[in-house]
């Protein structure tokens, strides 16, 4: 049941001294406000850069290099070539594994054209798996499949870039023809890249053909350039890359100490590296938001001390009249709790709108700044900070409710 008359009590004290409980509240207000801002900045932070990883988070790519020790009989410097039979001992013997996407690049100097269009892009041999480790939109008709990969046909899947150039007045390119060094593939597909940066426009110069045709078709026959690899789900990706490079030093008579016949890449370990960063940044603004606020709750404390002193013959009179000390604490706990919690309030809705209108306006005018993505404000976050407020209400007038309490009639009725 709500007592109107002990609200009308708070009202009228904080009506009394309005520039006092204002200014004291402030620091309650900041606090919370920071909170939100610094935690909305650094999640925008986070979105910009996750979303330069346009490649599965937990992806690892393995290629091969010269060794840089003898062993065996065999000689340091010998460059070691991957094979289609690495690939199937990989799928045989590594279970842990989900994913095994082989890959070559057409190497050398050559130009791609289409009737009297020609330009030099990327030509990139993969299998259907490629997608499962690079992520990307296709726009229209279908990217490499199996069949393609066991007829080794001779079709292409194109970017944007590659259509701007090639294909200035066609609608349509699927099923046209573009001739590859002297060889010619069929476009089944076109593509547009997932991601943004430098990336996104490299990509855009890629050409997709199966890894099969080629190998055969450019004289790479069971060769392979390097090696994408995603762990089933629950196996940390450095445990693939471990096993992997062990079993490939094993296959091409690799000495176990030799660290530099396979090159790796761990992008689980990468994106770790930066979650810790995130984390980070997350914990200090909490800290940097927590000092605020606990100076702001040292100073509603201080004021309900005020308070507590200003309205002692009250008090006394209060519990000279048969008041109980739970009814005076309740009192004094409770106009705390209204002072920190519509401070606090007020910095949440300030903090989420301020995050709220710059996402609008990234999204509106799709602004790109570096490395900073859209910001959000998480739910749990607000959650978590009207809990606080609360809490922290209680806290910064429980002393002077305490000392309300034992407050003496007889003293306080002799108080001047």
């Amino acid at each position: 049941m709500i007592d109107i008359d002990k609200w009308t009590e708070i009202y009228n004290t904080v009506k009394k001294h309005k520039l006092r409980t204002a200014l004291t509240a402030f620091g309650v207000f900041w606090g919370i406000f920071m909170l939100v801002v610094l935690l909305g900045a650094g999640k925008g932070l986070e979105n910009g850069i996750t979303s330069e990883f346009n490649i599965a988070k937990n992806a690892v790519f393995v290629w091969s290099q010269r060794t840089s020790v003898p062993y065996m009989g065999l000689k340091a410097g010998r460059y070691i070539q991957m094979t289609n039979d690495d690939v199937a001992a990989i799928k045989a013997n590594i279970p842990e594994v989900g994913v095994v996407a082989p890959s070559n690049q057409l190497r050398g100097d050559f130009t791609v054209n289409y009737k009297d269009k020609s330009s030099s892009f990327t030509v990139n041999g993969e299998t259907p798996e490629m997608l499962f480790v690079k992520p990307l939109t296709v726009t229209g008709g279908r990217f490499v499949n199996d069949i393609d990969m066991r007829e080794k046909r001779k079709v292409a899947v194109v970017g944007p870039r590659v259509l701007e150039v090639l294909f200035p007045n066609e609608k349509n390119p699927i099923g046209k023809y573009i001739s590859i060094k002297g060889s010619y593939f069929q476009v089944v597909g076109t593509f547009t890249p997932v991601g943004k940066g430098e990336d996104i426009v490299e990509d855009s110069k890629v050409i997709y053909i199966p890894h099969t045709a080629l190998q055969q078709t450019f004289n790479q026959v069971n060769r392979i350039g390097f090696m994408a690899m995603v762990p089933k789900p629950g196996v940390p990706a450095a445990l693939i890359e471990d096993k992997v490079k062990a079993l490939l030093m094993q296959r091409h008579q690799v000495a176990p100490s030799d660290l530099k016949a396979f090159g790796s890449a761990n992008v689980e370990k990468e994106f770790q590296d930066v979650q810790g960063l995130f984390a980070g940044i997350a914990g200090f603004s909490w800290l940097v938001s927590i000092g605020t606020i606990i100076a702001g709750i040292i100073g509603v404390g201080n004021i309900m001390l005020i308070v507590v002193k200003e309205r002692t013959k009250e008090i006394g009179i209060r519990k000279a009249l048969g008041a109980t000390p739970w009814s005076i604490v309740s009192l004094i706990i409770q106009e705390s709790i209204v002072i920190t919690g519509l401070a606090g309030y007020v910095g949440l809705l300030g903090g989420t709108g301020l995050i709220a209108l710059i996402e609008y306006l990234m999204r509106r005018f799709e602004v790109q700044a570096g490395f900073f993505g859209i910001p959000e404000v998480n739910p749990g976050i607000a959650f978590t900070a009207t809990v606080l407020l609360v809490v922290t209400g209680a806290l910064a007038g429980l002393i002077p409710a305490t000392k309300a309490a034992r407050v003496n009639p007889v003293v306080a009725l002799k108080d001047e």
